[in-house]
């Protein structure tokens, strides 16, 4: 579960020749009725408000600015979607579980979160992304039945991995394999990863290719 040794996996560099391309935005949205049409596979991003969700989307496109970075949690309060290459939909979704937001506007992400992934069938995976510092919570617990329910495939990314102390990653990985182990829709790899250090993100490009050539858009 470390970063790929070179020459090892054949979508190693199908997965860095995918993000290397055009990165664009294409269409933003607040509510279900106003999705863009299904067309593409779409490959979304879920995860805890200030997980660094919008550190890993920029750092796994190569671009500083393509998801909005703020040391404010809560700051993406829509699905906002990218087309990437040409070759599919990245899907930025609003972080949940953040309690100094509005009770009102928490409970309208959470809803919108839960309805698009339970209705959308050109959704490939969902990355959930957990800050290895905490591991699963209760508020995840919530999301990982969603998925579960709705045979939505998802796998789990860890953030922050670079700020566990020595051996503390492995401790993580383990108790997140075991947490997932009973779980039908969740995908088994977990990748630790750092945005800050570029960690797992060659891992996770390789992961992003393997999958888009299963669905036959590779």
């Amino acid at each position: 579960m470390t970063d790929i040794e070179p020459d090892t996996d054949p979508f190693i560099e199908s997965g860095r020749k995918l993000f290397a391309g055009e990165a664009d935005f294409i269409w933003a949205a607040n509510s279900l009725s106003n999705l863009p049409p299904m067309s593409k596979v779409e490959i979304a991003f879920a995860g805890r408000s200030n997980v660094g969700k919008s550190s890993l989307v920029n750092a796994l496109t190569g671009r500083n600015t393509l998801a909005r970075t703020s040391h404010t949690p809560g700051r993406t309060q829509q699905l906002n979607f990218f087309d990437i290459g040409g070759r599919f939909h990245l899907v930025d979704m609003p972080g949940y579980g953040y309690a100094a937001v509005e009770k009102a506007k928490v409970a309208a992400w959470t809803k919108l979160i839960h309805d698009y992934l339970r209705g959308r069938s050109t959704l490939g995976r969902v990355y959930l992304l957990i800050d290895a510092r905490h591991g699963i919570k209760a508020v995840d617990e919530v999301l990982l039945e969603t998925l579960d329910k709705a045979a939505v495939s998802y796998q789990i990314i860890l953030t922050k991995a670079d700020e566990l102390k020595p051996g503390g990653i492995e401790e993580r990985l383990a108790e997140t394999a075991a947490n997932i182990a009973k779980r039908a829709a969740a995908f088994p790899e977990i990748i630790p990863t750092s945005s800050r250090l570029g960690t797992g993100i060659a891992d996770l490009r390789t992961s992003v290719a393997r999958l888009l050539s299963e669905r036959g858009a590779g």
